[in-house]
């Protein structure tokens, strides 16, 4: 046995039971080993044996269903979308025209006419015209689906749609030619106008999840498409994929790692995050790996290539996702779970209702219903247990709660990809939180001043300062405590000098910091950075060493008044940054001497701790993972009252942490915005980007928050579980008028008049549920999801 897997970008999914329909089609197909369908993601997954089965017949297989397989190309797949709206919007438009004509014609006959039955021919012929033209002209498609549906014995929303559709069809047909006693317009008014709910409803869904991709691209898009390869002394720019192992490649400042390798040559910063997630840049040398990806923030490097193909950094995540994607159990709406029974159990009725009136009679001899069978009303009780059986609203309960969802959601810039993060919040009980970009803000900042020697008096009492959130100590009021002491203005002043040449990410830190307070800083006459270790620089009158404490012991600077403020800060998670001066710029750098201390972390932002209060308050766990240590973990944990911390977790392991938490009983959110966090997110009940994040995140997610304000997560917690109870509801109300309506249109005596009253009252509850309160505080109805990335502001 051969062992193949295959993936697809699926079109024309639009509801969770396609995704049903999808599952049961190849789970019925020989060969087919192994099925794992996303809605979210719109993707089937395949392992299948290829001494069974080829790859046409398995794409067959989904075309003969009614779906499109979506070019693998980005932007194709894009374009691809954009004719699929189009082509529905058409559809729409004329389904929609078709529907707004019929029901003029039926007022024109009840109330102009004062009657409810057609008495001309040119209305039923013209009802007609309406009835083929909807259900073969834009509704084709669903016949189609309907037909591969039952072909496959699979019962769905098609197949009932359809029995519906073509019971009106008949039931007209039977009013034009054989019963004049039956109601011909309203029977292909019924057509009419479920088909175009169907088609409206899908439409929805299409829009939600068209505007939604908007928002994500690819992983791979991540690394540069081409690399500047060295051999024999020249360069020449080729493409990644080109590169071999043992190639060597150069890297300029500023720009992207194309490949994972080893520097041969140069010293540099490089920003990891986009596989640790972490902030701060790590210092590299010769004999260092550098992760494709990554950004050389400082020197240019030479590297050798180590790792192309399957065997890359980035390669081995999109693997890991796909893993994860696999692992991940499906979700079927509460709508679909509902139809999976209805469905069948509809046309059983309408079967028994037509064989009651037909074999009852001669059964049950001389009883109420007769001595002869009564085809006529057996045909009209079946007709019309099919025709109540699909009411628009039923159609309608789960994208009504979507848009209003969606749109309550885009408001407050949160863009919930997928209905299924509507039906699952409400069960979520933990929520994973990524520690580096998610609680905190991503970007290495100064968070304390220590100016050694000076009176205390003039400064925030440690032990205060040490109990503030790092925000709150930047934001302190100036009154009490932000007017720097003149010692540490001198200390800022000194590391801002001596900085101002360099390129790294922590210079920028500090001065960013001498701006933000006003510090004026003279700029150097003289300057030298130690890649790794920090920097000289000569002033008129003085030498200055800025740096890490390791370097400056090896210089001799005496570091001993300092260390127990080195302790603390080191202690609390900080980068400790030294500033030593001499007395003259005539004096030798030992002889400098240990003036302040520059604390730069990555401060929590403004709403962490209000975020964890929230979920707290509604019995929802947080949870913080990091790959950082325990003493930084539990320090920043601490600031936002977080009591569980799994510190020290490995990217690859991020995904295991969170399957583990799952196969424990619990249903877990997961936060994040780097790389590494993608097989997290997909792994999770519903995973959530912070969309400032990088693109593999977003793309992995099923709900992003634009920007990167934290409180987004518990906006999205309390839309998502308000719009479930909305779906709730609206399922109730047209299953009470559903059901109502079946069980009298059991006894053949119900009008399709009556019928239509019934869709017209089941939408209205529908509608009145879904956007009553908001149209009465005149709200507007946002149903746009694209949201701009200014959105977080306005909320």
């Amino acid at each position: 046995m051969s062992t193949a897997r295959v993936h697809y970008d699926i079109g024309g999914m639009s509801c969770s039971f396609c995704a049903e329909s999808i599952r049961k089609a190849y789970k019925r197909t020989e060969g087919v080993e192994e099925v794992n369908v996303s809605l979210a993601h719109e993707e089937v997954r395949l392992r299948y044996d290829e001494d069974l089965l080829s790859e046409v017949e398995l794409k067959d297989t989904l075309r003969d269903l009614g779906y499109t397989i979506r070019d693998p190309d980005k932007q194709k797949r894009f374009e691809e979308q954009q004719k699929q709206v189009e082509q529905a919007k058409r559809r729409l438009t004329l389904a929609g025209v078709a529907s707004l004509v019929t029901a003029g014609l039926m007022l024109f006959m009840i109330f102009v006419r004062g009657s409810f039955e057609s008495d001309a021919l040119w209305m039923d012929l013209v009802t007609l015209g309406l009835a083929l033209g909807t259900v073969f002209g834009p509704g084709r498609y669903i016949i189609e689906k309907a037909y591969n549906s039952l072909r496959r014995r699979i019962f769905n929303q098609h197949v009932l749609l359809e029995a519906g559709a073509f019971a009106g069809l008949f039931g007209g047909f039977l009013g034009l030619f054989v019963f004049p006693a039956f109601p011909t317009v309203h029977f292909f008014a019924v057509s009419v106008f479920i088909t175009t709910y169907h088609i409206l409803s899908e439409y929805t869904s299409l829009i939600v999840r068209t505007r939604a991709s908007r928002a994500v691209q690819g992983l791979l898009d991540l690394r540069p498409d081409t690399a500047r390869r060295v051999h024999d002394g020249t360069v020449e720019e080729v493409g990644v994929s080109e590169l071999e192992v043992g190639d060597h490649v150069r890297v300029k400042p500023g720009e992207s790692v194309p490949v994972d390798g080893t520097i041969v040559e140069g010293e540099t910063a490089v920003d990891e995050s986009v596989a640790t997630g972490e902030s701060v840049p790590v210092d590299k040398k010769p004999g260092d790996g550098v992760i494709g990806g990554s950004i050389n923030e400082t020197g240019t490097l030479l590297v050798e290539v180590t790792a192309t193909g399957d065997d890359a950094f980035l390669n081995q995540v999109a693997r890991q996702i796909e893993a994860a994607r696999t692992m991940k159990p499906g979700i079927v709406q509460l709508a679909d779970r509902v139809l999976k029974y209805f469905v069948p159990g509809v046309l059983t009725i309408a079967v028994a209702s037509f064989l009651f009136w037909v074999l009852a009679p001669a059964v049950w001899a001389g009883g109420p219903l007769g001595t002869t069978p009564n085809v006529q009303r057996g045909a009209f009780a079946a007709l019309a247990v099919l025709v109540l059986g699909y009411p628009c609203a039923l159609g309608m309960a789960t994208p009504l709660a979507l848009i209003r969802g969606g749109g309550l959601a885009a408001n407050r810039g949160i863009l919930m990809r997928s209905g299924d993060a509507f039906q699952i919040f409400q069960d979520v009980d933990t929520v994973v939180l990524d520690k580096t970009g998610t609680i905190t803000r991503g970007k290495p900042a100064v968070e304390e001043v220590v100016a050694l020697g000076r009176n205390e008096a003039d400064t925030l009492d440690r032990d205060e300062a040490d109990t503030l959130d790092r925000d709150e100590a930047d934001t302190l009021d100036r009154d009490e405590a932000d007017t720097l002491d003149r010692d540490e203005t001198d200390v800022v002043r000194l590391a801002a000098s001596a900085e101002v040449f360099s390129e790294h990410p922590l210079a920028d830190a500090i001065l960013d910091y001498a701006h933000e307070h006003n510090v004026e800083f003279p700029t150097p006459d003289e300057f030298d950075s130690v890649t790794g270790k920090g920097v000289r620089a000569e002033t008129e009158t003085a030498r200055i060493l800025v740096g890490k404490p390791a370097w400056l012991t090896e210089t001799g600077i005496d570091l001993t008044a300092a260390q127990d403020d080195i302790d603390r800060l080191q202690g609390r998670g900080s980068t400790v940054v030294c500033v030593a001066v001499t007395e003259s710029r005539r004096d030798s750098a030992d002889a400098a001497e240990v003036v302040g201390l520059v604390a730069i972390g990555d401060p929590v932002k403004n709403d962490a701790a209000e975020t964890v209060e929230r979920m707290q308050a509604v019995g929802v766990t947080p949870v913080m993972i990091t790959g950082d240590n325990e003493r930084t973990a539990n320090a920043v944990a601490e600031r936002v009252d977080i009591s569980r911390v799994m510190a020290g977790v490995l990217p690859d392991d991020k995904r295991d942490e969170i399957r583990r938490l799952q196969e424990g009983g619990e249903r877990v959110a997961m936060v994040g915005d780097g790389i590494n966090d993608a097989p997290a997110l997909t792994q999770a009940d519903i995973g959530i980007a912070i969309g400032a994040g990088t693109d593999i995140a977003i793309e992995s997610a099923d709900i992003v928050l634009v920007g990167d304000r934290l409180g987004g997560v518990m906006d999205a917690y309390e839309i998502g579980t308000s719009s479930y109870r909305k779906t709730k509801h609206n399922l109730l109300a047209a299953f009470s008028f559903n059901g109502i309506g079946v069980t009298a249109a059991t006894t053949g005596l119900v009008h399709p008049v009556f019928a239509m009253i019934a869709m017209v009252l089941s939408v209205s509850a529908v509608l009145a549920n879904s956007f009553g309160g908001q149209l009465l505080r005149g709200e507007r109805l946002n149903t746009d999801f694209a949201v701009d990335s200014d959105t977080e502001s306005a909320s």
